[in-house]
């Protein structure tokens, strides 16, 4: 491999915002493509503001845009001024991949469709992504990936207990890996650009990635004699106690006979191995609810440490829940840079990282995201324009 970056020379259009469709553009970006962020002049990317509001961890640094737009270049653009949009149309001319989320009406009615852009570049990669899909009778519903993803996929409604109403889903949790799948798509089509010297469309859903996620038992509702009745979402039991010390501790891969009795041991309940109600796999189902309760009590006289410890020696299954501020000392996050040092002050101590790796394939590492339209007299300045008619198109509004 040269010192050279996989996407570098690669012109990429990104006229995402908020998350799914920008991280497939930060993908690019950080392997070298020279990702033009287009945003609308004085307003920008809502997402911009994101870190700011109430559900968020208080932070005076923008670490959500960083995460999702660093290394890209800002072009303010007003797309609902015809000048604007000529301006947009010469950077389709000469770009490998352009990226939108758009709402299709909004596409539609900017003239800003695939059918609308392909004629203008054969090579163009043009990269789709909707709520729902491109057909459909929803598919010019807008929608995040809170509905789209968790909800409309099955997601929301099995992740929960018997009696306990659906839960909202993080922000975001849909979106990054659906931009992972957006990449994916992306570099697809631009391997087969290789081999044919074609562009094309290349696209995918957040209803789509919903379903993927829930897939192990979605796929059972195509089955003509499937039984959702006992799957988790309608258990009366749980795989998740808390510790002492208010840490919780999750036992979903005990699972065997012997699993049971190893943890029976490491509880220091040796006199549960001789009760009637859990000798076999058969009765402690039917005990189900008292076993609970019986766990519930061991298990929150011990501390985390000395717990996760005790069953560890007993070769039992167990995982302590992580808490985000546990993180940055994880030795799996850092021995595998799954959260990197960024190559510049960008006010973080590290950045995470997507989980697309190749050995021998370098990524850029992370600076500063843009501040909006940062780059707009560079990027008109490479299209020919002069001084003079960057000023003229900020005075008028265009840029």
């Amino acid at each position: 491999m040269s010192e050279e970056y996989l996407f570098e020379g690669m012109k990429v259009l990104d006229l995402g915002s908020w998350i799914a469709a920008p991280t497939a553009a930060v993908m690019l970006a950080d392997r070298g493509a020279d990702v033009i962020k287009i945003e609308q002049p004085l307003v920008g990317d809502a997402y911009r503001n994101y870190y700011l509001l109430p559900v968020c961890p208080n932070s005076e640094v923008n670490y959500t845009f960083t995460l999702d737009s660093r290394n890209k270049r800002s072009l303010a653009l007003n797309l609902k001024n015809e000048q604007g949009r000529k301006i947009l149309l010469e950077l389709v001319r000469t770009c490998d991949v352009y990226i939108t989320n758009q709402p299709l009406p909004m596409r539609r009615a900017l003239g800003l469709t695939y059918e609308d852009l392909a004629p203008l570049n054969e090579r163009m990669i043009y990269a789709s992504l909707t709520p729902y899909g491109e057909e459909g009778p929803e598919r010019d519903k807008e929608a995040f990936d809170l509905v789209a993803y968790w909800a409309r996929s099955g997601l929301m409604n099995q992740m929960r207990h018997k009696g306990i109403e659906p839960r909202q889903a993080m922000a975001g949790m849909g979106d990054h890996p659906t931009g992972v799948a957006f990449y994916a798509s992306i570099v697809t089509a631009l391997l087969r650009r290789e081999r044919t010297g074609k562009g094309g469309k290349a696209h995918t859903s957040l209803l789509a990635n919903g379903l993927w996620s829930a897939s192990c038992f979605a796929q059972a509702a195509w089955a003509s004699d499937a039984d959702f009745s006992a799957i988790p979402g309608q258990r009366l039991t749980t795989a998740l106690y808390e510790t002492r010390d208010g840490r919780w501790v999750q036992f979903s891969m005990v699972r065997t006979a012997e699993d049971f009795d190893r943890m029976f041991v490491a509880l220091d309940r040796v006199e549960w191995l001789a009760d009637e109600r859990f000798a076999t796999l058969e009765t402690r189902i039917q005990h189900a609810e008292e076993l609970t309760a019986m766990l519930r009590a061991a298990i929150a006289e011990r501390n985390a440490d000395e717990l996760i410890a005790a069953l560890h020696a007993n070769g039992v299954s167990a995982g302590l829940v992580a808490r985000f501020e546990d993180l940055p000392s994880d030795p799996q996050v850092l021995v595998n840079d799954m959260a990197a040092l960024p190559v510049e002050d960008v006010g973080l101590a590290r950045v995470v990282r997507d989980p697309v790796n190749v050995d021998g394939i370098d990524r850029v590492g992370a600076k500063k995201p843009p501040v909006l339209g940062e780059h707009t007299s560079e990027i008109l300045g490479e299209l020919g324009y002069s001084d003079t008619d960057i000023d003229r198109l900020r005075i008028e509004g265009v840029i």
